[in-house]
């Protein structure tokens, strides 16, 4: 895909890489772009910086979901691309990463995965119907590997992949285009103060770098954007010896917790 005079929608757009990615596609000739988040002061902030249209949107709700797509038809047009970005994690979940309460558990599933459900459907007709349309996915490459100390995150994650995966599959042959984003460590609020952890993976990326990346791959319409390269030598190795694998992420947590 060709950002010039592309109408996008990015989800968590106020902020770390969802502000990034709009601020790339502006600077990619973009035609109207979304900036869609619940912070409405920043969204706001780059919906002007970026010529945009901002819309405060829970993205957990199905009904918010439509009336951003509805908001962005009238504005600008047809969407092309839906980028699905925003995210959390959860709090501490103990030593073992599993201490979290069934009511955040629901939040962080809501959010991290069934947000991705409600705009594919949401968007997914009008693009099937054109035969063209693109959805970007933010995972993390915590969803292909594991997250030491969050079961949630690392739960929800692996399931935003295998939505992807699912979508790649079933609308490829209706001209429908699928990626997903699986960063390691990234500037952004959710990572402020991670020094030497787990999160931190193979050194923090900027939100830049992380659109940069996802530009790159959408033009090649990749399927996994990595801006960080390491990933796939880790995932190759855990598919080659998933024992193996386990055992050294064994060791890995026990620099962290001993």
């Amino acid at each position: 895909m060709d950002i010039k005079d592309k109408v996008i929608v990015v989800t968590g757009g106020a902020n770390g890489i969802g502000r990034a990615l709009c601020e790339r596609f502006h600077a990619d000739g973009a035609k109207g772009i979304c900036v869609v988040d619940m912070d409405e002061e920043s969204g706001k902030a780059v919906a002007q910086a970026v010529g945009g249209l901002f819309v405060r949107c829970d993205v957990s709700k199905r009904a918010d979901i439509d009336a951003v797509v509805d908001q962005t038809v009238q504005r600008f047009g047809p969407i092309d691309l839906f980028c699905s970005n925003a995210g959390i994690g959860t709090a501490s979940e103990g030593a073992f990463g599993m201490d979290a309460s069934a009511e955040q558990w629901q939040r962080i599933w809501d959010i991290n995965v069934m947000a991705h459900v409600h705009a594919a459907q949401a968007v997914l007709p009008s693009m099937v119907e054109r035969g063209s349309g693109y959805l970007l996915q933010t995972s993390s490459a915590a969803g292909l590997l594991s997250q030491i100390g969050s079961a949630t995150y690392s739960t929800t994650k692996h399931a935003a992949i295998g939505l992807a995966e699912s979508l790649a599959i079933a609308y490829g042959d209706s001209g429908i285009k699928v990626s997903v984003l699986c960063p390691q460590g990234v500037r952004t609020a959710m990572t402020a103060g991670q020094g030497d952890t787990p999160q931190a993976g193979d050194g923090m990326l900027d939100p830049s770098e992380v659109a940069d990346a996802v530009v790159d791959a959408l033009a090649k319409e990749s399927f996994l954007v990595l801006p960080h390269p390491e990933v796939l030598t880790y995932m190759q190795r855990k598919a080659g010896d998933y024992d193996r694998w386990i055992g050294g992420m064994q060791r890995f947590r026990r620099k962290f917790v001993d």
